[in-house]
């Protein structure tokens, strides 16, 4: 008993993550995929998935995923970016959703320069909340 005594006990730690936290580094694994789809066009996402095998087991396969690029070229040869949040497009301005990038080669610096705002936390205002959130927010 004497051992115990020379111990400090406590509640643990409550353990949830700030959600804006969250949702910036969710973003971030996001526009880094996009840059790795630069450097390689045959790029595609793994992911584990438990599926059932033919014996009636469940065993995680890993399963790949391409991934859509968030740029695209207009009629005159400009390259447009825009960052996405699940489904939606971030409006960095009022109406504007595109970052205008010039050329292809410059995509890979315009998205390191995105990252390294989202970092930063300039993005965190622009980032979609999750519904709950927002009920939880009103409240």
């Amino acid at each position: 008993m004497s051992n115990l005594k020379s111990l400090t006990f406590t509640e643990l730690p409550n353990k949830s993550v700030d959600p804006t936290v969250r949702r910036r580094e969710k973003l971030i694994e996001k526009l880094n995929e996009q840059l790795e789809h630069i450097r390689n066009p045959n790029f595609k996402v793994t992911f584990n998935r438990w599926e059932t095998n033919n014996a009636g087991e469940r065993v995680v396969v890993e399963k790949t995923k391409p991934i859509k690029p968030w740029w695209f070229t207009d009629s005159r040869g400009d390259v447009f970016l825009t960052v996405r949040v699940g489904h939606k497009k971030i409006e960095f301005e009022k109406c504007k959703t595109a970052i205008r990038v010039g050329t292809k080669n410059k995509l890979e610096s315009v998205l390191n320069t995105v990252i390294a705002a989202t970092q930063s936390g300039e993005l965190d205002a622009m980032i979609p909340q999750p519904h709950f959130f927002k009920s939880i927010i009103k409240k």
